[in-house]
Order: structure tokens, then C-alpha cells, then sequence
């Protein structure tokens, strides 16, 4: 079983020393948020928030979201044997050539501990702003995919979809080991999108009662795709219960996201606060599941 470790809302200027934390405890890695800003209001019908009553984050304003791939590139390198992902990194609202370039330069520089976790988004407002429309990221995001898959090979490569089309061109520097995506979504689509695209998936459900059926979903999936067998991740984000962890171990998790509260890990905690937090957690956890 990988831990990983749930940077979101912790101080920027704070994760590289956070970073050697995590990887003292004896954590796989650790996975950073993205959003690119919080509207004043927020549109919250049809795609709201999943997660709330009232549709909306809970979240303020002023809580910190660093750029991804600028924190990770600090974090890396202060540490040798730490993993980063994003999680969830909103990828239809960007070029594919601009984060096929970051991913792979990270990869590169921090010896392959790189990953990309990704999703579609629920944000209309972020999509307004930002120029891209939100009734198509669907097929924005399923052709980033393959862009990107393309551009990471070592030779000549060439696209003609329906959003994306260019001629044949070679991107460098390329990583030497795959970078790995995970992608996120309890949707069928969303699913089906891992089972043919992903190296992982990411759930946000962690209720044991519902874990069980949706891994079986995705086997049957990766089966139907002619995956079944190979290796491929199920990461899903978990408080602290041992119970719970061996039953996910059992149904097929390969992956635990440890999700602190933002007083343990957060803006409102201080780095002795932080520290103290992670290296309990590990201590009780990890090695023992």
C-alpha cells in the first residue's frame, strides 16, 4: 500500500520543508490541489460542489492554491525519494503542449517521481474566465489526453482531432520512465475514461461500504479495454481508520490519500503543528496496514 500525503491549503512557503517531513515519515508521496482562483459567486446548479448542502466549497478566498508544477519543483528538490501528483489537476482548462512540457521537465529533473492526477472540473466560472468552453471539456480532456500520451515519445508525432490538430513535431526533454496519470471521477464516464487512457484512478468516495462495487466496476472496465491484469492504481483518500484501511487493502486499493483536516494541515497550522501531525500519522499507520 502507497500513503500519500494531502498538502491542500498548506502554506507555499512552507512545502519544501513539509516535503523532507513526508519523506522522513516514510510516506510514497505527497499530492497537491489546483484551481486557478474562487469567483465571489458561484454557480451551483447542474455541477455544484459534490461534496456540500449547499453547493458551494468550503473553502475562502484567501486560502492558498500554489501553481502545482512551481511547488513541486521545490519540493523535489529538497527531497530524493518522494512522489509528487496533482490531485486533482483541472486539465481541460490548459494547453496540452504547456503540461506535457512541465510534467516531463519535473519528471526529468527529479529523477521520474512525477504524476498527474487530473479531472474535468466542475467550476463554471473558471472555464468562463479562462476562454474555454464548458460544455466540451469532456472531449477537450479525452484528446489532451492522447496530445499528451503522444508528445511524451521519443520520436515524431503527429494529431488530427477534432480540437487539437498539428504536424508532425518532437518535444524535449522526455522522461525515461512513464509518467503516471490518475485520473479522477466516480462517474461511469469518468471511469471508462481511466480504464482506457490511466495508469491509476482516483476516487473521492472512501465509504467502505461503496468501495468494494466501484473497484469492481473499474475491473470490469480495464477488462473490456483488454487491460485486465495489468498494473494500474486505485487510490482513494481516507481518514484515520485502521478497520478501514485493511478492508480497502483487501478490496484492492493500492493507494491511501490521508486527508487532514485544515487545522492539522492547513493555513491555520503551524509547522511544528504540521510536522507533528504527519509524523504521528505515520507512525500509526503506515508499515502497519
Amino acid at each position: 500500500m502507497k500513503f500519500w500525503q494531502f498538502l491542500r491549503f498548506a502554506p507555499p512557503q512552507l512545502l519544501p520543508q513539509l516535503a523532507k517531513v513526508a519523506e522522513d515519515a516514510g510516506f510514497h508521496g505527497v499530492m497537491l490541489v489546483d484551481h486557478m482562483f474562487v469567483p465571489e459567486q458561484f454557480d451551483t446548479t447542474g455541477t455544484q460542489y459534490s461534496t456540500s448542502d449547499d453547493g458551494k466549497p468550503f473553502w475562502s478566498e484567501t486560502d492558498p492554491w500554489p501553481d502545482p508544477w512551481a511547488a513541486i519543483g521545490a519540493m523535489a528538490s529538497v527531497t530524493s525519494r518522494l512522489h509528487f501528483s496533482t490531485c486533482i489537476y483541472i486539465l481541460p482548462l490548459r494547453n496540452p503542449f504547456d503540461v506535457a512540457k512541465s510534467a516531463a521537465t519535473l519528471s526529468v529533473m527529479s529523477n521520474n517521481r512525477i504524476a498527474l492526477g487530473c479531472g474535468a472540473g466542475w467550476m463554471k466560472e473558471e472555464y468562463a474566465a479562462m476562454g474555454v468552453d464548458f460544455d466540451t471539456r469532456g472531449r477537450r480532456y479525452t484528446e489532451m489526453l492522447e496530445v499528451m500520451q503522444l508528445l511524451w515519445r521519443k520520436e515524431m508525432v503527429e494529431y488530427h482531432g477534432e480540437i487539437f490538430d498539428f504536424p508532425r513535431l518532437q518535444m524535449a526533454p522526455i522522461p525515461e520512465a512513464d509518467i503516471p496519470i490518475y485520473l479522477g471521477g466516480n462517474a461511469r464516464v469518468a471511469k471508462r475514461r481511466a480504464a482506457r487512457y490511466a495508469n491509476g484512478w482516483i476516487t473521492h468516495v472512501f465509504r467502505r461500504s461503496e468501495i468494494a462495487g466501484m473497484i469492481a466496476e473499474m475491473r470490469e472496465m480495464l477488462s473490456a479495454e483488454g487491460r485486465e491484469g495489468e498494473p494500474f492504481e486505485i487510490i482513494v483518500p481516507a481518514g484515520s481508520n485502521m478497520d478501514a484501511y485493511k478492508q480497502f487493502a483487501n478490496d484492492g486499493v493500492t493507494g491511501i490519500v490521508n486527508l487532514p483536516t485544515m487545522d492539522e494541515v492547513g493555513p491555520r497550522a503551524t509547522l511544528d503543528d504540521m510536522t507533528r501531525y504527519m509524523e504521528t500519522y505515520a507512525n500509526t499507520y503506515i508499515g502497519k496496514v
